[in-house]
């Protein structure tokens, strides 16, 4: 599916109303301050944001407006990427550090939320796909991790130097990747509110880049195509019919994926594979 084609067959209206912008969260804003602020800026019934970023952490927040925010669910979880500054409070070389990390912090991890999250304070597992010591400067150390989504980061840190035995503590994060969305596809507060004003004066150009189709769902799941004589039926809650189909597909049960009617999104649906009946719907872009 072509993204670029679809987003210029669309009016900025329609972006609005079923589209994403991925907005560069500054230090001291919640994550709730940022959905609040495009919400009102741009006059929207509703918005959410995909995963939440601590106050002090900076980078990618994807946030969905109007209808878009249906498919927030669909978008969390997805795999994160961080850099960011620790300080150890005893000096031990890099290579020490590294050591302990490969044998302890890559991989399947035990994590405890912190005392002050907002989850269930119990065990969990995570995986830490990559966590790289890039620089020392004295006992600050830059650093990269790629993790799975609800990872606490703060924690991996205080828990790394927990293990060592000699204190360690995050000093500055920043989020360069959430899933599909990248630290390049971010717009900023200056950025936003310029599109804004603009916007209002009748200039659509930059408020236009900004936004990304909602579409872009289907870089995550599949997409699977139905005859575009069905869709009726389709809006009215009837489930996905292998007759419906426009080729036969071969997706196993429980698979997520994007129906769509030609380039028109459909919904969200989930294969289920009984009978003649392919999937069951999770979410109807009425």
């Amino acid at each position: 599916m072509n993204l670029e084609q679809l987003k210029q067959k669309k009016s900025v209206k329609e972006l609005l109303e079923f589209g994403l912008i991925i907005f560069d969260k500054p230090a001291d804003w919640t994550s709730f301050d940022v959905v609040n602020f495009i919400r009102s800026k741009l006059k929207l019934r509703k918005a959410s944001h995909f995963g939440t970023l601590d106050p002090m952490v900076t980078g990618v927040l994807p946030i969905a407006l109007n209808r878009a925010v249906k498919l927030t669910g669909f978008f969390i979880g997805e795999d994160k990427e961080y850099e960011g500054t620790m300080h150890i409070h005893d000096d031990v070389s890099l290579d020490e550090i590294k050591k302990v990390i490969k044998e302890k912090f890559v991989g399947k991890i035990i994590q405890l939320p912190p005392v002050r999250s907002s989850v269930k304070r119990q065990e969990r597992e995570r995986e830490i796909k990559k966590f790289e010591l890039l620089e020392k400067d004295g006992k600050n150390i830059s650093f990269r991790v790629e993790c799975q989504g609800g990872t606490y980061v703060r924690k991996l840190i205080h828990d790394l130097g927990e293990e060592m035995n000699i204190g360690a503590h995050m000093t500055s994060l920043r989020r360069i990747r959430a899933g599909i969305f990248l630290e390049k596809e971010c717009v900023t507060k200056e950025e936003f509110e310029k599109a804004v004003q603009e916007f209002e004066k009748g200039k659509e150009e930059k408020l236009r880049k900004i936004i990304l189709p909602a579409e872009k769902i289907t870089e995550v799941y599949p997409v699977v195509k139905v005859k575009e004589g069905f869709v009726e039926k389709i809006l009215h809650g009837a489930p996905i019919d292998e007759k419906f189909l426009v080729k036969k597909e071969k997706l196993e049960k429980g698979k997520v994926i994007c129906i769509f009617s030609e380039d028109k999104f459909i919904g969200m649906y989930k294969v289920i594979n009984e009978g003649n009946v392919f999937a069951k719907s999770q979410f109807v872009l009425q």
